[in-house]
């Protein structure tokens, strides 16, 4: 699930459009088989699901380049794999288990993978923010013409650290896309009822930090706004909001039954709005793959979803020694590169 570069909307073909189906529905069935193991008692602590927001992560991959960075909230298994993190590895970070990516010390929120340049998970509502700003200050010192994705949700939208964030990035013209990921819930107030606009994106307009909305149920969509942003970015013209209206199918996390709103909405949006249902219609439609062919690719992703699960529970956890690794740095680097 490596970053790649398409066409335009027009001209995405066949086998763009596959490779995105794929990588969603990697991240549906793996996110399916965590909630199956958090029920399991296997998976421990907090427990995020991003199932029905795939199309935003693997829409924003599509416009990235390779050496780009990422950070985000705790909602973070699907950015994970879309940005090329092992699913083995993933899995058994969230079983606490020493062959996860942060040695299981991390779980679900906070794992880390430098070969991807992903920077977290991070459980704080808001903190990854300043922090995404950070990572492009690093890149616009360095003038490496890379671009960081600081992702966020519609609750995190309201922190004030988020703003002094804007102003910052905004003023040194940092090369950082700010996405708030509004699944319009946050923990489980309707954004009608927590936020004083219902468009957060021109939030940046004080700070002449340009912005729109975009369909998070579209996986093109996402891709083309994608583009847009880094394009700005890269010209060196500052950062770049995207608000990608989306829609989380589960509660806020394992322990929330989403009792804020109706079996019916839910349901509504299933059956008329799903991200992977909308792409895979495409294909069946333009005769570019066959209904046979497609339950193949689902039966192979639930065999790597399998494996990844199985590899968790083989591997061990971690040794009580582990407990003092990794918490300072013992060398103090002589160079900046």
């Amino acid at each position: 699930m490596a970053a790649r570069k398409t066409t335009k909307k027009s001209e995405v073909s066949p086998e763009e459009m596959l490779s995105y189906y794929r990588d969603m529905l990697l991240i549906r069935r793996f996110e399916e088989k965590a909630g199956q193991l958090y029920g399991m008692g296997l998976i421990g602590g907090f427990c995020h699901l991003y199932i029905g927001q795939e199309a935003v992560v693997v829409g924003l991959e599509a416009a990235a380049e390779e050496g780009d960075k990422r950070i985000t909230s705790y909602r973070d298994h699907g950015h994970m794999l879309a940005c090329g993190m092992d699913p083995k590895g993933v899995m058994a970070e969230l079983t606490g288990r020493e062959g996860g990516y942060s040695k299981g010390k991390g779980g679900s929120m906070h794992m880390f993978s430098k070969e991807k340049n992903f920077y977290g998970g991070h459980g704080i509502v808001g903190a990854q923010v300043p922090l995404g700003a950070g990572l492009a200050f690093a890149d616009r010192y360095k003038e490496n013409g890379r671009v960081t994705f600081t992702y966020f949700g519609d609750g995190a939208a309201n922190q004030g650290q988020v703003y002094e964030s804007f102003n910052m990035a905004a003023l040194w013209k940092l090369p950082v896309i700010f996405v708030i990921e509004n699944n319009q819930y946050a923990m489980g107030t309707a954004q009608k009822r927590s936020t004083s606009t219902d468009e957060i994106h021109k939030r940046g307009e004080p700070f002449g930090i340009p912005g729109e909305m975009v369909d998070g149920m579209d996986v093109i969509a996402v891709k083309e706004a994608g583009e847009r942003a880094v394009a700005h970015c890269r010209k060196g013209d500052g950062p770049y909001i995207l608000e990608i209206k989306t829609y989380r199918y589960r509660g806020h996390s394992m322990s929330d039954p989403a009792k804020y709103r109706t079996r019916e909405e839910v349901q509504k949006m299933r059956e008329e709005r799903d991200p992977i249902e909308q792409v895979r219609a495409k294909l069946l439609s333009g005769k570019s793959i066959t209904e046979d062919k497609l339950k193949e690719i689902d039966k192979e992703i639930k065999e790597i979803v399998n494996a990844s699960a199985e590899f968790a529970k083989e591997s061990p956890e971690p040794a009580v020694e582990e407990l003092w690794t990794d918490i300072y740095a013992t060398e103090i680097p002589q160079e900046v590169n």
